[in-house]
């Protein structure tokens, strides 16, 4: 969001509003929204946490009779943003400024018969101003005036008292600051011939300030100029923080990455930038996905759920399919299925399902009977109840 104004108060300003970001005066490197992408460890998060959560197939449901029913989908949830915007590439987007900026916006251009919206059209998020005067909140997206109902706001990493979501770039502006300005010293180090702090050191005799203080400007101009330095035999110049600079950048680059991450809620390790000297290790990749899941992606998954069911009329509900990130290696996935089936919680022809296999045919059937011979099936798990009592 460009800037947020509430006028309840006498005197009170956006910055008393939201917090000012940290590091936006201190340091060469300014950070937005725009520049935070620069660093590798920002568009990494953002784009793993947006490129999971938009490909999870968007369901809905009603209960009917206790059970959960699935039933078709109105336009919106199918074509969001009109038929150029389909709803993987609408979540995505939206996502995206999600985990940034802690808002999406987007403008409700057509409503259905139920007076539902049927097309939002989102907008940059550095477009828009939420003005807050006398409890009336109002939004101001791209100079024109806009009122609640013509408006899709979803927000989060709300806090009280905020009519918006608090962005995660804003709060790790230093971090981020610190990597965009290791990689400006750097390009200057390289490109522009930067030279760091050194010792220049006469070897045969001791010399007065005066003359140190002109043999300083005489090499700095030197150098500035790229030009040539010429001394006699008894100059050393020895460049004291070259080498440990180096080895600063690359710890600081490491460290920022991983701080990075955290401000994103996104292990390190899944953008490829575990930090050096640690191990995690995981029974299966099932385990690890599962654990990004529930601890990182589930509350953000829950939000945006009850966010698009307002697309629809209730008691019909929305539910995003986490099976898609769950998805097992095939000795485990072979595993649970034949689990499932010997439990009879599941037909073989809904295991075949997995697989895109059709039911098993006749003919099918009758060559598993000649290869394994007849009444191979397992017995039910449970016994047959007697007749006006329980399970024996």
């Amino acid at each position: 969001m460009s800037l947020f104004r509430r006028r309840d108060a006498p005197g009170q300003t956006a910055d008393q509003l939201i917090p000012p970001r940290p590091g936006s005066s201190g340091g060469p490197a300014a950070v937005t929204q725009d520049t935070a992408l620069r660093h590798s460890a920002v568009w990494a998060c953002l784009r793993l946490r947006a490129n999971l959560i938009s490909t999870m197939p968007v369901d809905l449901y009603r209960k009917v009779d206790g059970i959960q029913v699935e039933v078709p989908k109105p336009a919106v949830l199918v074509t969001p943003g009109g038929d150029e915007v389909e709803m993987p590439e609408w979540m995505y987007s939206s996502q995206f400024d999600l985990d940034r900026a802690g808002n999406t916006v987007g403008l409700i251009t057509a409503r259905d018969g139920l007076n539902l919206p049927a097309r939002i059209e989102l907008v940059p998020s550095s477009d828009v101003t939420v003005r807050m005067r006398k409890g009336k909140k109002t939004y101001l997206i791209a100079g024109k005036k806009y009122e609640p109902n013509e408006v899709w706001h979803e927000k989060q990493y709300t806090v009280p008292g905020l009519p918006v979501g608090l962005s995660p770039v804003a709060y790790a502006a230093w971090s981020i600051s610190e990597y965009l300005s290791i990689q400006q010293f750097a390009l200057d180090w390289f490109s522009t011939g930067a030279v760091p702090s050194a010792h220049l050191k006469n070897t045969a005799k001791t010399i007065d300030p005066k003359t140190a203080d002109e043999t300083k400007r005489r090499f700095k101009a030197a150098v500035q100029g790229r030009d040539l330095f010429v001394t006699g035999n008894d100059w050393d110049y020895k460049m004291i923080q070259a080498e440990q600079a180096g080895a600063d950048w690359i710890a600081a680059k490491n460290f920022g990455i991983g701080d990075v991450a955290r401000f994103f809620d996104c292990p390190a390790d899944l953008i490829d930038a575990a930090v050096s000297g640690s191990s995690v290790t995981y029974a299966n990749m099932t385990q690890r996905n599962l654990q990004f899941l529930v601890m990182s992606l589930g509350p953000a998954v829950s939000r945006r759920e009850n966010a698009l069911s307002r697309l629809s009329s209730r008691p019909r509900f929305v539910k995003l399919n986490r099976n898609a990130l769950l998805a097992m290696d095939p000795q485990t996935q072979a595993s649970v299925l034949k689990t499932r089936i010997d439990s009879r919680t599941l037909t073989p022809s809904e295991a075949r399902a997995y697989y895109d296999q059709a039911p098993l045919t006749d003919q099918q059937m009758a060559e598993f009977d000649r290869l394994f011979g007849k009444g191979t099936q397992p017995a039910p798990t449970t016994a047959t109840p007697q007749a006006g009592g329980a399970p024996s």
